[in-house]
């Protein structure tokens, strides 16, 4: 739930966003040896997007997208990222919703 929208009306009051991500980096080893700690928390992950998404009110879904962009990189050290962000306000559409990618700047 976040506060997202441009007329000041929409913004009052959360509504419901889907925000879907793909993280890039190198989980061979856990894979290979089944071992967690050589993963990601995906629960940590989970938190760290739900807390950007609900911190502050927003005009754009493009917004939210950077913002949880540069969390996700800077928290988790991921590589790349890539995140969409998905809103159901429109009438007579499903959904509208924005994707980025992004990289990391650190090695």
């Amino acid at each position: 739930m976040a506060c997202v929208g441009v007329p000041d009306e929409e913004r009052a009051r959360p509504q419901r966003l889907e925000i879907s991500i793909v993280l890039y980096l190198n989980l061979s080893r856990a894979g290979h040896d089944d071992d967690l700690s050589m993963s990601i928390n995906y629960e940590n992950v989970y938190n760290k997007i739900r807390a950007v998404a609900e911190q502050r009110p927003r005009r754009l879904i493009e917004t939210v997208a950077e913002d949880v962009a540069r969390s996700l990189l800077d928290v988790f050290k991921v590589g790349r990222v890539e995140v969409e962000v998905r809103k159901f306000i429109l009438p007579r559409t499903r959904s509208v919703a924005v994707r980025i990618i992004r990289e990391a700047l650190h090695p």
